[in-house]
């Protein structure tokens, strides 16, 4: 059978995220330039007039205690915590979300055409099944090219073995009847319906 493909799932705000990384990968190369240029040996005043290093870093170095206020000094941390949220928050959306490509299930194929069955429809098949169970409260499936998973949620916490083996036959009954190829069934139990602490014991 064919392997499921790995794609990446982004979010629209991924867009500004790269362009914030770009604009700062350009002011890293831009004095990074600068930098070489002025260790080569470079004209100091011509650097300083494209770049403005030697003005920022004067200004900069000759600040002292008394020249922040209380005030510049509340405006610069809230700028920063806004800053960090910011591109934080930018940083987290830039991350990848992995999913596995799902594809339609090929039954036949001749000189006429093909028949296919989407993924949700083997899921409802499948969720149906184990449904009919009496002891099952719902189950939810999961089709991938080569097994389909069911987590079954059961009513009594007794019994627990028993009930998953029956929904697993029942399971693999319904995709007989909807003549389906029989996957491995991957059952697991999500939950339980619990009325009382009691039904635990």
């Amino acid at each position: 059978m064919l392997r499921q493909r790995l794609r990446a799932r982004t979010s629209p705000l991924a867009l500004l995220g790269r362009i914030v990384v770009f604009v700062v990968a350009c002011a890293l190369v831009w004095y990074g330039v600068m930098l070489a240029w002025l260790a080569l040996g470079g004209p100091r005043s011509t650097i300083d007039s494209i770049s403005g290093y030697r003005s920022a870093y004067d200004a900069l170095a000759g600040l002292g205690e008394n020249d922040l206020s209380g005030l510049a000094r509340a405006v610069a941390a809230g700028a920063g915590l806004l800053a960090f949220l910011l591109f934080g928050y930018l940083a987290f959306k830039e991350l990848p979300r992995p999913y596995l490509a799902r594809h339609d299930l090929e039954l036949t194929a001749d000189e006429r055409g093909t028949v296919d069955v989407e993924p949700r429809a083997i899921e409802r098949v499948a969720e149906s099944a184990a449904s009919s169970h009496p002891a099952v409260a719902s189950a939810a499936g999961r089709y991938a090219t080569d097994h389909l998973t069911v987590g079954v949620t059961v009513r009594r916490a007794r019994d627990v073995a028993e009930t998953l083996e029956e929904a697993q036959r029942l399971v693999v009954e319904g995709l007989r009847t909807h003549d389906l190829p029989i996957l491995p069934i991957h059952l697991t139990l999500t939950g339980f319906e619990r009325k009382t602490r009691r039904e635990l014991a």
